[in-house]
């Protein structure tokens, strides 16, 4: 095999230098004396097939057969069928295969049930290792593969240490790949005997093109593109501007790289190439050049989970789960997918559902009370329920083919079929969970879908597989301004730009991965691509883009408070350009102008309502007004509320919710128990009932039951004591309304508040008479501590919840005490009282009555923005606090 190189000079650009390959690849055949249209070139990429014929059409001669391995062997005749058992390299497939095979082994099994997450990356590692070995033997002729197996077992073999698991692991998937008996496409290729072989080197070397080239008795040529990055510029200066500028952090990247787009655009540089190293960086970069209707071709593509089609299905499969959550139901009914239900409910339907949904608080689409619906968001409720029957009822496992039919049902019955076919990634992701096509016959896919059976998790999760396996690229566009690409194919093309964005230390470079199971030595003797290699790639890689006229690198100073040094690539561009006399990168020029932009600072917020008073008042609403008056304006008169999540994690709130309703129920059945029953028993019973009647998830809920297994012996003990003072339970969860203004203005305006617990309290208060009088014991449960509240009551005018609801009580006319009843508290059950409670509920009414007139006649609410108000306060981007000109500390 002779070698002739191709350098990198200031004459041989990505344009000439095609014409180049085809000037010295047709003086080669001609001094051999050789048929130039019987020769074959291979190419690196499919993306060079287009300027390397081009170039021959200038040269003006007969044309070689000019391919890729793959493309030349996937002429030469059709791809091979994996029958069972044997390598599809589909990963979701490959996956049931591989679990198959694992399941005569013990340690595996062991392992399934000692650790199921780390048997599932046992699977993808094995089918990772065995995708990697197949493609490497492929690369050796047909005659050696043989001898490739058996030095690959002594490889293995010879390894020692620990990691027991992931040897067992290599070999299984050594064995699987060795046993595959189809004979893989590219291996024709080793048949074919044209007048010579030609091969371009660019990128690193290609071990299949040569080990055709090495094998054959064919005369041979290498085109050697490949120049070493670090004497790339020892004889010559670069072909065109090589630029660099170092910004700021992510957002100033992104920004100056779609600057840097535009520049090139705005000269006439087109097609610019966006090199996708960071992908984060690139999605931004993109966004931004949307706003100027730039038209970008994305070469890289993105898996097919992440495409919308990919997304509304998943919707649907979610909420078709047993323990599906009503935010998954609501979420699939606003989907693509369920645009025909929408329409024939009509628009209303939905909101109004969502709507009584929360109203409700129910959480689970089983809690769901459909007679509680309007007749339109009912109907809708039920043909959705109809719609994931298939899905829902049968056998609770199926195999995948079952599970398949019952999908696509599920889509027929609302067209889904269609609707995912809007989008172009739809027919590729309907292909690829098969359901728009069937699995050839007697092929290891058919055997899998019908003989693997899962349950209805599991198939979820083989539907994530797939999709996450499978990749989508855009159809493309010849007239795209931008080509996002990655490093290794945007070299040797006619780009009129390069924009590298990330290029530094962490991105450009370092991205090298070896099969989990395989170390550098192991991927070595295995002829897989170690680490050395790849490194070199890059190299290659990067050195080739130098060939475009423009070159544009931009790199983030940081990465948050982490300083972020240049990639080595670019130090040894800057050497080399240097040791070559041509001085270092060049500075990119932002050219954007400056525009003064005048400060606005943005004062307090302060809101104006006169004439307008809240229906009602709460002990919440009374708070926001005491705490800030514009959190008040908001809430109560403008109306506001934030809505909670239907689906969250059980937390100390609703253990308080719980509670109070395990608490209320037991004091209830306790005074109208007709036989008696035990305190304890009754209690626990009504807190088992209560758990199942308010749906609670029994493992989020643990720490709760915990908490109150240790709650319930000493509430009865505080019970007890209580009772043997003389203080016993009247009623509770009663609800109040008042009028308690004197003022016309506020005649109408109640205060409202719903009591937790009443006591009667029997007291020997000596009068004129020397009898007793019973009074009212006003108690509000606290799951916490006693610390805060005795905190909040050291200042009793500050404790507005008890004044508020003490005020609700005034009309009893008798004497009233009240007190907050710490739950939780380490002490035990603690109660803390605040004192004078009926004067200081009378002096709030007096205040509150002033503040309220005073809004009523238009005096300003302010936002007070100070004290723990603001924390969490809804109302924040409402007033606008974080951008005042000046915010109390």
């Amino acid at each position: 095999m002779q070698t002739q190189e191709l350098p990198l000079d200031a004459r041989h650009g990505a344009e000439v230098f095609w014409l180049r390959v085809a000037q010295q690849a047709s003086g080669w055949l001609a001094e051999q004396g050789l048929a130039v249209r019987d020769a074959v070139l291979l190419l690196p990429f499919a993306q060079h097939l287009t300027p390397a014929r081009r170039a021959w059409i200038r040269l003006g001669t007969w044309q070689p057969r000019i391919e890729t391995t793959h493309s030349l062997a996937a002429a030469l005749g059709p791809n091979y069928l994996a029958a069972p058992q044997q390598l599809t390299f589909d990963a979701a497939i490959d996956a049931h295969i591989a679990a198959a095979l694992l399941r005569s082994q013990s340690w595996a099994q062991a392992l399934k049930r000692s650790d199921g997450r780390a048997y599932r990356l046992a699977l993808a590692r094995l089918v990772e290792a065995a995708h990697a070995l197949a493609r490497a033997s492929y690369a050796h002729a047909p005659s050696q593969r043989d001898a490739y197996w058996a030095a690959a077992r002594a490889a293995l073999a010879d390894a020692s240490g620990p990691g027991g698991i992931e040897r067992a692991l290599a070999m299984v998937a050594l064995e699987w790949a060795a046993a595959d008996a189809q004979t893989p496409p590219t291996d024709a290729l080793f048949a074919l005997q044209p007048s010579a072989w030609i091969y371009l080197q660019a990128g690193g070397p290609d071990a299949l093109s040569l080990a055709l080239l090495g094998q054959s008795d064919r005369p041979a040529l290498c085109l050697m593109a490949d120049v070493e990055l670090d004497g790339a510029f020892a004889d010559c200066p670069p072909f065109g501007r090589l630029e660099q500028a170092i910004c700021a952090d992510f957002e100033d990247l992104a920004q100056r790289s779609a600057v840097a787009v535009l520049q090139h655009l705005a000269a006439g540089r087109a097609p610019v190439a966006l090199v996708a190293q960071d992908r984060v960086v690139v999605r931004r970069v993109r966004a931004l050049l949307a706003r100027q209707s730039v038209t970008v071709l994305d070469e890289t593509g993105w898996t097919l989970a992440t495409t919308p089609p990919a997304a509304h299905l998943m919707t649907l499969l979610r909420a078709s789960a047993p323990q599906a959550s009503l935010d998954e139901w609501l979420s699939w009914l606003k989907s693509d997918l369920a645009t025909v239900l929408r329409d024939r409910a009509g628009d209303a339907a939905l909101p109004l559902l969502e709507a009584r949904c929360r109203a409700g608080g129910w959480r689970k689409p089983q809690s769901v009370v459909v007679a509680r619906l309007a007749p339109t968001s009912a109907a809708l409720w039920m043909t959705a329920d109809d719609v994931l029957l298939p899905l829902r009822q049968g056998p609770s496992r199926r195999s995948l083919s079952d599970w398949i039919a019952a999908l696509s049902a599920a889509l027929r019955a609302v067209w889904g079929e269609t609707a995912l076919l809007k989008h172009e990634a739809g027919e590729k992701m309907l292909g690829a969970l098969w359901i728009s096509r069937s699995p050839w016959p007697g092929s290891a896919h058919e055997q899998v879908l019908r003989d693997t059976v899962v349950l209805f998790s599991e198939f979820i999760a083989w539907v994530d597989d797939a999709l996450e396996a499978e990749q989508f690229v855009p159809a493309s566009g010849e007239d795209a301004q931008v080509v996002v690409t990655p490093l290794a194919r945007a070299m040797l093309r006619p780009f009129a730009a390069i924009v590298l964005p990330g290029a530094d230390a962490q991105t450009l470079g370092p991205a090298y991965k070896l099969p989990a199971l395989f170390s550098d030595t192991q991927a070595q003797a295995l002829k897989l691509p170690d680490l050395q290699q790849q490194r070199d790639a890059v190299s290659f890689a990067f050195t080739q883009a130098l060939r475009a006229p423009v070159v544009t690198l931009l790199r983030a100073a940081a990465a948050g408070a982490e300083p972020l040094a240049a990639s080595p690539l670019l130090e040894r561009l800057d050497l080399a350009l240097r040791r070559g006399g041509h001085g270092g990168l060049s500075i990119w020029r932002d050219e954007r102008p400056e525009q003064a932009v005048a400060l606005m600072p943005q004062p307090r917020a302060a809101a104006v309502a006169a004439g307008v008073l809240p229906a009602s008042l709460s002990a919440s609403s009374v708070e926001s007004l005491r705490a800030c008056p514009y959190q008040f304006f908001g809430r109560s008169l403008l109306g506001l509320r934030q809505q909670d999540e239907l689906e969250a994690e059980t937390d100390k709130r609703d253990y308080g919710t719980w509670l109070h309703a395990v608490l209320h129920r037991f004091h209830q059945e306790r005074l109208q128990a007709d036989e008696p029953e035990d305190d304890g028993a009754r209690l626990r019973r009504n807190a088992a009932e209560l758990t199942a009647e308010q749906q609670l998830p029994a493992a989020d809920f643990l720490p709760f039951s915990a908490s109150f297994e240790r709650f319930s012996p000493r509430y009865l003990t505080w019970l007890a004591e209580t009772e043997a003072a003389g203080q016993h339970y009247l009623t509770g969860e009663e609800p109040r309304s008042l009028q308690v203004f004197g003022d016309p203005v506020l005649a109408a305006l109640s205060l409202q508040g719903r009591l937790d617990r009443i006591d009667s309290q029997n007291t020997s208060q000596h009068t004129s008479q020397n009898t007793s009088q019973a009074g009212h014991v006003l108690i509000d449960y606290k799951t916490g501590g006693s610390i805060a509240l005795k905190q909040r009551l050291a200042r009793p005018l500050e404790d507005t919840q008890l004044m508020v609801y003490a005020a609700l009580m005034l009309d009893a006319d008798v004497p009233l005490q009240a007190r907050y009843l710490a739950l939780d508290d380490a002490a035990g059950i603690t109660a803390v009282a605040h004192p004078n409670v009926e004067h200081s509920a009378v002096l709030m009414i007096d205040g509150l009555g002033e503040d309220l007139l005073s809004a009523w006649a238009g005096t300003p609410l302010p936002a007070l923005g100070e004290g723990g108000a603001c924390d969490y306060c809804e109302m924040r981007g409402l007033c606008r606090r974080d951008d005042w000109a000046e915010v109390a500390l």
